[in-house]
């Protein structure tokens, strides 16, 4: 089915007073609250809710089963893998009404959340950041960080196109797949050739090489 501007599954749930954007898909046994917002371009998959007061951005990719909850922000072009779980209280009690109290968690723009990981509310995760399947996220994440684990910790740092940066003495790296050079600066990173908030051009923001060809090619 679709409402003009965009597409719904005849599963799917959409309360009176959403906002939607031109070009997003909303697929099967999804729920989309009356106060949510969600931008142009999305795909959210099967089982996914999306709460009042929780927003979304531009060509964002939500994966299976999961849940946005109010307080929780999520920016362009981020990628939200199946099962991943976001939170809004730190320390939630069925006693205690804390609906007043939701948690801010802000997840900028270009990062990636894997499988089955968990984000504790109330905080950040940088621009193009990446979090592994599985990690357990209760810091914030600066721009470009690599956390693993649990509970997560940083274990580097990953290009816009996913691959793990290694830096020289000089403090430079070159993305394997972009070749965009990333210096870093008092753990500060950032791209020389493009900036964080453009977009990729476009013969680049098409993969011609899976990660494994990658891997054989070091």
């Amino acid at each position: 089915m679709s409402d003009a501007k965009f597409r719904f599954h005849p599963s799917a749930v959409v309360d009176e007073g959403a906002v939607i954007g031109e070009g997003t898909a909303i697929w099967h046994f999804s729920h989309i609250c009356s106060g949510a917002v969600i931008g142009e371009n999305c795909s959210l998959g099967q089982n996914v809710l999306v709460a009042d007061n929780a927003s979304i951005g531009n060509n964002v990719k939500v994966q299976n089963n999961v849940a946005i909850y109010g307080g929780v922000i999520v920016e362009d072009d981020v990628f939200l893998g199946p099962s991943s779980v976001l939170t809004n209280v730190t320390n939630p009690r069925t006693q205690v009404n804390r609906k007043s109290l939701y948690e801010k968690t802000l997840i900028m723009k270009g990062a990636t959340i894997g499988a089955n990981a968990t984000i504790v509310c109330g905080i950040t995760l940088g621009r193009y950041s990446f979090v592994g399947a599985g990690a357990v996220v209760t810091k914030d994440i600066p721009d470009y960080g690599l956390v693993l684990g649990n509970p997560g910790s940083l274990s580097g740092c990953m290009s816009r196109h996913g691959h793990k940066l290694t830096f020289d003495a000089s403090g430079r790296a070159i993305c394997p797949e972009s070749n965009y050079q990333y210096e870093k600066v008092e753990g500060v990173v950032r791209c020389l050739d493009l900036e964080e908030d453009k977009p990729l051009p476009d013969e680049l923001s098409v993969g011609s090489k899976s990660y494994d060809d990658f891997k054989s090619t070091k």
